[in-house]
């Protein structure tokens, strides 16, 4: 007689660690051969609630190019990860990190994107990094591309819009999956790829003088190519190292119908879908027919080469990522809009909101693992969820962050209701474990950590790093598998 298995807990082997990015932690901008990227030409933003990191132009960049300095651009200092790495995986490795997410940052080993040999000093540090997350049992998770290409490819070939940055791309990745056989066991392709719609922070291509329509146009076509990079990538992956595995990444953003009246359900249903396109390309391996219908409704003809299809088809990823923050509202007419600089749909009044407009919801969590499982059945892994917070110092020099530990506690419970319904569910990498510069505003106070770092948002500090409380919290959730949230 058949008898149904509802797990309990989490698997013995689940992969409990933190997330960050090159771009964001690294700093060290400008050494051992290093070239400039597009997340370095951003300025940092004067109002946290608007993301300035698509407000770029031909002249901003040549401005950002010519300045030598970090003052307008924070990202490229980070925490300066770059000269404490030791000190940091040390700390991760004290809070009992199983695997820790960060991204290799394709301008160290392409200083200008289109090289025909990596710089060796870059495969070197990466090397370093490596050799201490093994020292200390850390298995490393890799992305390929976070939100930062060399910004020569940008100004030689509008980044992703040209199809050239395809084959680019396929050289610096396999360069990394040669050069670190049998040490990286996980890999992603590209970070959040669904944000691409929004413009250069993910496309590399510079398109604010466009029409609306225009954007569009260079946009989707932009990540049609992403789409063909990172099915070239699996290939190579699998055939340089069989034993390694490769998933997507998606930001999801889970959307709630307004009310019941069925327009409003078919709104939120078609906002979801427009959210999944991008999975379903690159887990099943096709363009879905509603997006077929969205391009053709909208005048959108993506230039495909005669085996584009074929080879999205072939090599599709081998697990499901995503970051998980918020979900929206969607409404048929105009809705009130959140006033968040990530949110994109209606207020939620059932939901509180972050000190940047993030709607916060837990079980949205839970909803997005169970729909995710039953449409995709591939292994899940959730790798970026997190709080931005204003975190105090105090005179001797404690963090005290129960509001994070909250927060983390919720959603942390939401996994384990999900793994409970039968989600294949491989770990949970928390956003930003120490404290680094924000990707959507450029500010050092919006901090996620479990680690504090004495710099503020003029790049003054000693750069010291502090244990939060949520530090040894953390600590005791990865020590008892999710058992003890207390």
């Amino acid at each position: 007689m058949y008898k149904p298995s509802f797990p309990k807990t989490f698997p013995k082997d689940f992969l409990w660690g933190g997330a960050t990015a090159a771009n964001q932690v690294e700093g060290a901008w400008n050494v051992d051969g290093k070239g400039l990227t597009t997340a370095e030409v951003v300025k940092k933003t004067t109002d946290r609630k608007h993301m300035s990191m698509d407000d770029v132009t031909t002249e901003s960049i040549k401005t950002a190019v010519a300045d030598k300095t970090d003052t307008l651009y924070p990202k490229r200092r980070g925490v300066d990860a770059y000269h404490h790495y030791q000190e940091d995986i040390k700390l991760f490795a004290e809070m009992g990190f199983k695997v820790y997410r960060f991204s290799i940052a394709w301008s160290r080993l392409f200083p200008q994107g289109d090289e025909t040999e990596p710089n060796q000093a870059g495969l070197a540090f990466y090397d370093r990094v490596i050799d201490e997350l093994h020292k200390y049992h850390i298995q490393p998770l890799v992305t390929l591309s976070h939100y930062e290409m060399p910004i020569g490819l940008t100004l030689k070939q509008n980044g992703w819009a040209s199809r050239d940055t395809i084959a680019d791309f396929n050289r610096f990745t396999r360069t990394v999956f040669t050069h670190f056989k049998g040490r990286v066991p996980y890999y992603l392709t590209f970070n959040e790829i669904n944000t691409g719609t929004w413009g250069f922070h993910a496309t590399g291509a510079i398109d604010t003088t466009l029409s609306k329509h225009d954007q569009l146009q260079l946009r989707y076509q932009a990540l049609h190519h992403q789409f063909v990079a990172s099915a070239l990538a699996t290939k190579q992956l699998h055939e340089i190292d069989p034993d390694a595995k490769i998933g997507s990444m998606l930001a999801r953003m889970q959307t709630y119908p307004a009310t019941p009246n069925p327009v409003d359900v078919r709104a939120a249903q078609l906002e979801d879908d427009k959210n999944l396109f991008f999975t379903d390309v690159q887990a099943r391996g096709e363009y879905p027919e509603f997006m077929n219908r969205y391009f053709a409704e909208n005048g959108i003809k993506l230039a495909m080469a005669p085996d584009d299809q074929a080879t999205l088809a072939k090599y599709p990823v081998d697990f499901i990522s995503f970051s998980y923050y918020m979900t929206t509202v969607t409404k048929a007419d105009a809705a009130e809009q959140v006033n968040g600089n990530m949110a994109t749909g209606g207020r939620n009044p059932y939901l509180k909101e972050s000190d940047w407009g993030w709607q916060i919801d837990p079980v949205g969590l839970r909803i997005t693992l169970d729909e995710l499982w039953d449409r995709y059945r591939k292994p899940l892994f959730v790798v970026e969820n997190g709080l931005g917070a204003v975190d105090q110092l105090t005179a001797d020099r404690h963090v005290h962050d129960s509001y994070r530990i909250d927060y983390l506690r919720q959603h942390i419970q939401q996994m384990k209701a999900a793994v409970a319904d039968g989600v294949q569910l491989m770990g949970y990498t928390m956003w930003g474990p120490i404290d680094l510069i924000s990707f959507s505003t450029s500010e050092m106070s919006k901090r996620y950590g479990f680690i504090y770092v004495d710099q503020d948002d003029a790049g003054k500090g000693s750069l010291e790093r502090i244990k939060k409380d949520s530090f040894y919290w953390y600590q005791k959730v990865i020590k008892s598998n999710g058992e003890d949230l207390d």
